[in-house]
């Protein structure tokens, strides 16, 4: 069974996605490639950061998580999953910078 916000989560990754207009050449795929290679790595670290806050906030508060800190985590989650689909392939659509976060 899914639970409301992993039908929310899955419309983000999977649902309507902008208009990636014509392909680009293949030069200019590679260059985006690498620069999304480089925010990956950015966001992997930004990750490990929050990750490491959250825990500390869960030790010191009772167990109880900080819930901004739990929704950039989703956020930042489903801007790699978009990074990931177009570095493979998956989607033309790029990733933030180039779109709209939503």
């Amino acid at each position: 069974m899914t639970s409301p916000d992993s039908d929310n989560i899955d419309g983000r990754l999977h649902g309507e996605q902008p208009d990636p207009g014509p392909a680009d050449p293949l030069g200019r795929r590679v260059l985006h490639m690498v620069l999304v290679a480089i925010l990956l790595y950015f966001a992997q670290t930004i990750l490990s950061v929050i990750t490491i806050v959250q825990l500390v906030i869960l030790l010191v508060d009772n167990r109880k998580p900080n819930a901004r800190l739990a929704d950039f985590g989703t956020d930042l989650g489903i801007w790699i999953a978009k990074a990931a689909r177009f570095q493979t392939a998956a989607s033309d659509v790029k990733p933030w910078p180039w779109t709209e976060l939503d």
